[in-house]
Order: structure tokens, then C-alpha cells, then sequence
């Protein structure tokens, strides 16, 4: 019998994405096949799981990367818990690189998300997305977090950055769709004196510690000066440019209460008390969704096979 290699997200046929909507395995790769299932945008993609081979690897990697027409892919790593000194995904590679970066992750038993490349010095707005309600069929909350050009989504999940712009709302029925109105909207921004500033040298500080040294463009004693020396040489100046974020997050607000809405309605928890989710909109411009939190059903509820055979054995 064929063994049936991976194949791209957006080659996968309605049935596969069914499939892959329901494996709680891989819950970063289970929500990207559900938003992309439901026509909103995301990154194509790969799955790589802890038992495939390296050529396998190395087949997915080339067949995305025909799909996608570029060299360099991105890596990210899915399942099992999320300890603290997991590796930090996001950061893309040459494809002649993505094999020895991948082996780690999918020997740890991890699987590996390869993705189409994207910029993450240059993105034009970020948001988080958080859906609250405290039971089914009762009025929740939404509340939108946003952060302006050059920042990205794991400034705001993981890089403790705080936003410039918050937009919340109140009484959100999940059940039947009502459009909010304008006036309904709580629109706030981050007032704190000289906190443009530290923002600004906490985002300098995380690219210089977490991308620029894994990517090999500084050494491991970079700080946020030389961070700021090498996006200025290449004329990423997006950080260092106006902050327009209100008015970016305002323009937005109605499309993504439809697409928060949307969400809700297509969540398989029915239960559920907390979703999660976060736009990028690029440079390009394009924007797409990451993934899809349930805050019940974070992690994978099995083991990854490697994992449980290096338990066995020890």
C-alpha cells in the first residue's frame, strides 16, 4: 500500500480538512484546517507528525514550496504541552535548512507546521481576538487587542507587550447575530507616559533574543540596539514610523465581530466559555488568522507516538 505523504492545506480535499478539523493531536494544524475549511484566510501549510520519515520531510517541504513559489519556509511546532523552553516558532528559513531545524522538534515529538513564509518586521496591524461568555445561549464579550506597524502576533500571546488600542464589547449574543452598533464599542489606548517608548525597546529586545539569533542574522549577545542597527540597514522602518492603530482597529471593528461571530457559531465545543484567535494584516497587503484557541481544549489530549516510545523505553 501507498503511503500518503503530506500534502499542502489548501490542496486537501473537504473531507481531509473534516478529518483534520477533528484530531485533537495537532492543535495548532486542527484550527488552521477549520478556519481555512470556513474560507478565511491562512497560511498554506504542511503538517509534519513525529513518525515521518526525514524524506518525507524533505518531499512536503519541496511541494509546499513549488505550491507557494518561494525558497524559504517557515516552522512552527504543534501537540503535546507547551512547556516553558519549548522551541518559539514563526521564523522562516531557507529550504535547505528547514530539515535539520525540523529534526529536533519531531525527535522531541512535536509535530512541525511548515507554512508559507511572511515578514514579520513589516506588518502593518495585529490583533487578538478573544470571544468570552459564561455558558451557552447566555450574552458574552468581545474585546479586541491591537498593536500597530512592525509588531507581530507573539508580541501580544507570548512577548508580554501590552496594546496600544483595546476595543470591547458588551452583551454579545453568540446565538443570533446583531450587528453592533458604533456607540456600543468601548475604544481605549495605552495612556502610560513613555510607554510607546518601552513597548517600542521590548519588541527590539524580543527580536534581537528569539528571532534574529535563531535565524543566525545576530549572535546571542545582541540587544535591542543592534536589533534596531539591522532593521534600519534594510529599511524595515515600521516600527519607528507613525502608530495609526486606532484608526486601523476602528476601519476593522465590524468585519471582525462578523468573523468573531462566525467563529463561535462553528466551534465544535458548543460549551465553550473562551475562544482565542489573532489576525495579521501584511505589507503586501493580505491578511490571514493564525490559530484558534478554546480555552477548555488548549493542548493535545494524546501523547505524540515518539513521546510514548521514549517513555517505554526509559
Amino acid at each position: 500500500m501507498a503511503i500518503s505523504l503530506p500534502r499542502p492545506l489548501h490542496a486537501l480535499t473537504t473531507d481531509e480538512l473534516a478529518s483534520a478539523t477533528k484530531d485533537r493531536r495537532w492543535p495548532k494544524w486542527q484550527t488552521m484546517a477549520l478556519l481555512h475549511s470556513l474560507k478565511l484566510p491562512v497560511l498554506n501549510a504542511c503538517l509534519i507528525q513525529p513518525d515521518d520519515s526525514p524524506a518525507t520531510l524533505r518531499t512536503a517541504a519541496h511541494a509546499l514550496a513549488a505550491a507557494t513559489g518561494t525558497d524559504t519556509l517557515m516552522i512552527r511546532s504543534d501537540g503535546g504541552l507547551e512547556r516553558k523552553q519549548y522551541y518559539r516558532g514563526g521564523n522562516t528559513f531557507p529550504i535547505q535548512e528547514v530539515g535539520t531545524r525540523a529534526t529536533g522538534l519531531l525527535a522531541d515529538g512535536r509535530a512541525v507546521i511548515l507554512a508559507e513564509p511572511t515578514n514579520r518586521f513589516t506588518n502593518r496591524l495585529t490583533v487578538l481576538i478573544r470571544m468570552d461568555r459564561p455558558g451557552p445561549a447566555r450574552p458574552g464579550s468581545l474585546t479586541l487587542e491591537a498593536l500597530g506597524p512592525g509588531y507581530d502576533v507573539a508580541d501580544l500571546t507570548r512577548g508580554h507587550i501590552p496594546p496600544q488600542v483595546t476595543a470591547h464589547l458588551d452583551d454579545v449574543d453568540y446565538e443570533h447575530y446583531q450587528p453592533p452598533r458604533w456607540h456600543e464599542w468601548k475604544i481605549t489606548g495605552d495612556q502610560c507616559p513613555g510607554g510607546e517608548d518601552a513597548r517600542r525597546t521590548r519588541r527590539l529586545e524580543r527580536l534581537a533574543s528569539q528571532t534574529l539569533t535563531d535565524s543566525g542574522h545576530l549572535d546571542g549577545e545582541a540587544d535591542a540596539r543592534h536589533t534596531e542597527t539591522w532593521l534600519r540597514q534594510r529599511e524595515y522602518l515600521h516600527l519607528f514610523g507613525p502608530q495609526q492603530t486606532r484608526e486601523a482597529l476602528a476601519k476593522r471593528t465590524r468585519r471582525l465581530f462578523e468573523d468573531a461571530f462566525f467563529l463561535a457559531r462553528s466551534q465544535p465545543n458548543r460549551n465553550w466559555h473562551c475562544l482565542a484567535t489573532a489576525l495579521s494584516v501584511f505589507d503586501e497587503p493580505r491578511t490571514i488568522y493564525w490559530d484558534l484557541v478554546d480555552g477548555e481544549n488548549k493542548y493535545a489530549a494524546t501523547a505524540p507516538t515518539a513521546a510514548r516510545q521514549r517513555k517505554r523505553a526509559a
